[in-house]
C-alpha cells in the first residue's frame, strides 16, 4: 500500500477523491453524499474563504494495484486555535474500506502533516465551517442522517480507538413527530417570558427577507459562543457562504430569531430535509439534479431543526422556553410528520435535561475524538 497527497490543481486527482466515498458507500442505503459544489470548494484553495488564514492538505491510501482504499483530510484552523488558546490539528472527511493498515496509513499521514506545523494534538472528525456536521457516528447506523450530518460504517470508531483516540465529546440527535405534545408548563413558561422579559419572535416570509437577516446571525452566533470552548467566531466570509448555502433550500418561515426589544438575541435555524433528493442526484445539481430538489422540497415530510443559541446575558431567563416552543410551531408549519433535532453537544447538560423532559428521542450520537501527538 502507498499514501499519496493530493495535488489540488490536479482535476484528475481531485476527481478520485470526491468520487471515493460512492465506492465506500455504493451498497449503503443510508448515506447521503455532500453537495457536489460543496464538496469542491473544500479542495479550491483561491474561492474557499477558509483558506485566506488556514491551511488544509488532502490524503488517499492505495493498494498495490493502485486501487483506492480510503482518504483524510487534515486541518490547520488557525482562527480555532487562536481563539481557543490550542495547537489542534484536525481531522476530516475520513473514509476507509475495511482495512485497518490502510486506515492507520490515513491518520498516521494527518499526523505527520501535523506535527510538521508545531500541532500537538488531533481532534476529529470536524470540520471546515461551522455548518459541517461534528463527529464520527457511533449510534444509529440504522437512520438516514439530515443533510450536512456525517454517516460512516460501524467500523471506523473501531478503527479510531484501536489506534489510540479516546473519546472527547458526544453529540446526539434526537426524534420528534408531529403530534408530541410539549409539556404544558413549557408553553406557559414560554409565554409568561416573552410577556415579562418583553422578548418576541420574529418570522420571515420571503428569502430577500431571511438575506437581510442572516448577517445578523453572525453577531448572534458569536455571542452564543461567550462561555464556550471548542468552536470560533464566525467572519463575514464564513456568513455569506453559510446564507449562500442556507437559502439554496431554506424554508424562510422555518428561520426564526428571538429579540429583546429591537436586539436580537436568539436564533432557531430549521429547513426542509432533502436527504433523499442528494441520494437521487448524487448530490449534483446541474444538470437536472434542481428539479429533484424542488420536488422534494415540496414533498418531504421531515424537518431538520439545525441551529439554535442565544446571547449568554439571556441565558437562564427562559429563553431557552421560548425555543423549545417555537421548535414545536416549526413542525406543524407546513407538511411535516418528522423532525430531526440534530447534533446537541452532550457537553451542554442543562439542555440535555431539559430537552430529555420534553419527550424527545435521542436516537443517535456522534463522538468527538482526540489525540495526542
Amino acid at each position: 500500500m502507498r499514501i499519496a497527497e493530493i495535488d489540488t490543481r490536479n482535476r484528475k486527482q481531485t476527481r478520485q477523491y470526491l468520487v471515493f466515498p460512492f465506492i465506500v458507500y455504493d451498497s449503503c442505503p443510508q448515506w447521503v453524499p455532500m453537495l457536489e459544489m460543496d464538496a469542491k470548494k473544500m479542495l479550491n484553495r483561491d474561492r474557499f474563504s477558509y483558506y485566506q488564514e488556514s491551511d488544509a492538505a488532502f490524503f488517499m491510501a492505495f493498494s498495490d494495484d493502485d486501487e483506492p482504499l480510503g482518504r483524510i483530510a487534515v486541518l490547520e484552523n488557525r482562527r480555532f486555535n487562536s481563539f481557543n488558546q490550542s495547537s489542534a490539528a484536525f481531522f476530516y472527511l475520513f473514509e476507509v474500506v475495511e482495512n485497518f493498515a490502510a486506515a492507520k496509513m490515513l491518520i498516521d499521514a494527518a499526523i505527520k502533516w501535523a506535527k510538521s506545523r508545531g500541532l500537538t494534538e488531533i481532534i476529529g472528525p470536524k470540520g471546515f465551517t461551522a455548518l459541517n456536521g461534528l463527529g464520527m457516528l457511533v449510534r444509529g447506523f440504522e437512520y438516514r442522517p439530515a443533510v450536512g450530518i456525517p454517516y460512516n460504517h460501524a467500523y471506523y470508531p473501531q478503527f479510531i480507538e484501536k489506534m489510540g483516540f479516546v473519546g472527547e465529546r458526544e453529540i446526539v440527535s434526537g426524534y420528534l413527530k408531529r403530534g408530541h405534545q410539549l409539556p404544558e408548563k413549557v408553553r406557559l413558561v414560554a409565554e409568561r417570558v416573552q410577556e415579562r422579559r418583553g422578548l418576541t419572535v420574529k418570522r420571515f416570509n420571503s428569502r430577500a427577507d431571511l438575506r437581510r437577516m442572516l448577517p445578523y446571525l453572525k453577531d448572534l452566533y458569536n455571542g452564543s459562543l461567550v462561555g464556550t470552548s471548542g468552536n470560533a467566531p464566525l467572519t463575514d466570509e464564513e456568513v455569506k457562504e453559510m446564507a449562500d448555502q442556507i437559502l439554496w433550500f431554506a424554508d424562510p418561515r422555518l428561520i426564526k430569531v428571538l429579540y429583546k426589544d429591537e436586539q436580537p438575541v436568539g436564533f432557531l435555524l430549521a429547513y426542509p430535509d432533502i436527504s433523499t433528493a442528494f441520494q437521487k442526484t448524487k448530490g449534483r445539481l446541474w444538470p437536472f439534479g434542481w428539479m429533484q430538489l424542488l420536488l422534494e422540497l415540496k414533498h418531504t415530510d421531515w424537518l431538520n431543526i439545525n441551529g439554535a443559541g442565544i446571547i449568554e446575558e439571556y441565558r437562564g431567563m427562559g429563553g431557552t422556553a421560548v425555543l423549545f416552543n417555537e421548535m414545536a410551531k416549526s413542525v406543524l408549519d407546513g407538511p411535516y410528520i418528522h423532525a430531526d433535532l440534530v447534533q446537541i453537544g452532550t457537553e451542554n447538560e442543562r439542555m440535555q435535561r431539559e430537552i430529555s423532559s420534553i419527550g424527545i428521542d435521542f436516537y443517535k450520537a456522534h463522538r468527538i475524538y482526540h489525540r495526542s501527538i
